[in-house]
């Protein structure tokens, strides 16, 4: 993924601003990133992708020089987000038909589980 793609698909959220928010502000629990913007509030894909970043940038912030091969070294592919995003508000949807409703989140993305072993670079 690149700087400037969506993170949270409800709200347009990029990374770059949720990667920046974290730095800034300090965030030391996920939660928090609700008050960038709305990140995480919506449709619930994007909350573990927000909890794994927020680790990821306490742990190793990237300056703004390096953010772009950073975030291709930690983030999934975009079609692969995108798609994966997709299949979770079907599911989400099917679910509210039924009256079940969804309280399943997805597995945060993790570059070792991609089924190569290999870490998957941002297109």
């Amino acid at each position: 993924m690149k700087p400037d793609d969506e993170l949270c698909l409800c709200f347009h959220v990029s990374w770059r601003k949720v990667i920046n928010y974290v730095r800034v502000e300090k965030v030391t629990r996920p939660s928090q990133v609700s008050q960038c913007f709305g990140a995480g509030t919506g449709c619930g894909w994007c909350r573990p992708f927000l909890n794994r970043l927020v680790q990821q940038v306490n742990e190793n912030p990237p300056s703004p020089a390096t953010i772009e091969q950073w975030l291709a070294d930690k983030s999934p592919r975009k079609d692969r987000y995108e798609t994966g995003r997709n299949a979770h508000r079907t599911a989400a949807n099917d679910a509210s038909r039924q009256g079940s409703g969804s309280n399943a989140e997805p597995e945060a993305f993790s570059p070792e589980q991609d089924g190569t072993g290999a870490k998957e670079k941002s297109d």
